[in-house]
């Protein structure tokens, strides 16, 4: 039997902030499962859900201090899409990142507190 992805899980100080965070971004529900622990997941998801993955943010006093070695890409459906979506998740207090991609056809940001996420160009 093969295994799949069920849940990411992500360090963050602020679990609710960050968690109310994503959700915008991805337009999923926000659960708190315990202090400390926010979980975000689509509408209708059940755990575990055989097509989905969810995402759960869980604190962790140490700052952030180094470029992410995993993180998101978001796929977006034309150039305009990529657009609205990068100046919507930048009034939601993404910034602008730079980890060394030079002149490519997706944006890079980072979340606020600073965990880098793509914005992938459409196909």
């Amino acid at each position: 039997m093969a295994t799949r992805l069920v849940q990411i899980n992500m360090k963050a100080r602020d679990d609710s902030a960050l968690g109310g965070f994503w959700a915008e971004v991805l337009g999923w529900g926000v659960a708190s499962e315990e202090p400390g622990v926010t979980n975000l997941e689509p509408e209708g998801f059940g755990y575990p859900d055989p097509v989905a993955v969810c995402v759960d943010l869980v604190v962790s006093p140490e700052p952030k201090t180094v470029k992410n070695r995993v993180h998101v890409d978001l796929a977006t459906t034309s150039a305009a899409h990529q657009a609205e979506l990068v100046n919507r998740l930048r009034d939601l207090g993404a910034t602008p990142a730079d980890v060394g991609q030079g002149d490519v056809p997706w944006t890079v940001l980072a979340d606020p507190e600073g965990n880098e996420f793509c914005l992938l160009a459409p196909a």
